[in-house]
């Protein structure tokens, strides 16, 4: 009720503004000692069915927060006042770059969606390892979503990503490797059988060097054919990756009410929002059958109501993530969505 009457003011900004006013309005909120128990008492769905244990890790609920939100690390601890049972950080890069030109976030009001060409703006990995290391114990799980430089040819690829992964090991519960992003130029090349295979030998290789290797996931795009998804699954299984996020962006512009040239105009970018969310859904239900279950999968990708979070699960996800969903219905998306988990265990 309360964020249908402040929609229309935060919508006065452009996207990539509205997003810093909020997260700073609520930290002034979340400041006031007895306005922030309270509150942190009305997201927080407290119930032992939310509880999953996926890939080896203990989720309080299957609910998280997407990577895209908080690039640097600068909000998890805050956005998990909103009841989040985990927050993935980044996409981060080994070196800091700005991403790509301003405007690049873009509200599509009359389909419910946002394209953005962000282009992995971050501070790189060694500001966001400088925040993680001073993190208090938390209860919810923290993923670091990680990808390469926009400078970095995709035959040396991996080696942005091995810099991440090293530098972040100590601080993050799952890796998630990114290589379906739209704004970064030829990432996506990386989705093909050979380079991927490379690519996730070599973490899994460095993983088990450890003395207690953490998951790693792979995020995919929901603008791969049956093929791909075929051999998405079987590198999976090869390089015995942990599991699948399904999915991120998608480049393609079927069927949105918003008008024709209106979009034109705004250009390049990744659409996300109710938009993606039946082909999301798709690669999910794909994934989850063809495979006979043989991987957890992260639902993400439209999940804007209590009833598409619902959907993703009964498709296959054992997990779910949220981030363009709240832009439209507000901070108690999270909230809604556990307690209609509950109600249907």
């Amino acid at each position: 009720m309360l964020y249908s009457i402040f929609k229309p003011l935060i919508f006065l900004f452009n996207p990539e503004k509205a997003h810093g006013l909020t997260v700073k309005i609520w930290r002034v909120v979340m400041s006031i000692p007895g306005l922030s128990h309270l509150l942190k008492r009305y997201f927080w769905v407290q119930d032992k069915r939310l509880q999953r244990t996926v890939f080896g890790l203990n989720f309080p609920n299957p609910v998280g927060l997407a990577a895209g939100f908080d690039k640097d690390g600068k909000y998890y601890d805050l956005m998990s006042t909103l009841g989040f049972g985990f927050v993935e950080i980044g996409t981060v890069t080994p070196v800091g770059q700005d991403g790509n030109p301003q405007p690049r976030l873009f509200r599509l009001p009359e389909d419910r969606g946002l394209i953005n060409r962000m282009g992995f703006n971050n501070e790189g990995v060694e500001a966001l390892v400088r925040r993680l290391k001073n993190k208090k114990d938390v209860r919810y799980i923290i993923g670091g979503n990680i990808g390469k430089n926009k400078v970095t040819p995709n035959e040396e690829a991996v080696q942005d990503y091995e810099i991440c992964f090293e530098k972040l090991f100590p601080y993050v519960d799952y890796f998630v490797v990114n290589v379906s992003s739209p704004n970064t130029p030829n990432l996506r090349a990386l989705q093909d059988k050979e380079p991927l295979t490379r690519l996730l030998n070599r973490l899994q290789q460095l993983n088990h060097q450890k003395d207690n290797p953490k998951p790693i996931l792979l995020k995919i795009a929901p603008d791969l054919t049956d093929d791909q998804l075929n051999d998405i699954i079987e590198i999976v299984r090869d390089t015995k990756t942990d599991g699948v996020i399904a999915t991120n962006t998608t480049i393609s512009r079927e069927p949105l009410k918003t008008d024709a040239q209106k979009v034109a105009d705004i250009g390049n970018g990744g659409l996300s929002g109710a938009p993606v969310k039946a082909r999301s859904t798709e690669v999910i239900r794909y994934l989850h059958q063809e495979s006979n279950g043989a991987f957890p999968i992260i639902g993400v990708g439209g999940i804007d109501s209590p009833e598409a979070a619902i959907e993703k699960i009964q498709a296959g996800a054992s997990l779910v993530q949220v981030y363009s969903g709240m832009v439209y219905y507000g901070p108690k998306l999270v909230r809604d969505i556990n307690k209609a988990i509950v109600k249907m265990s």
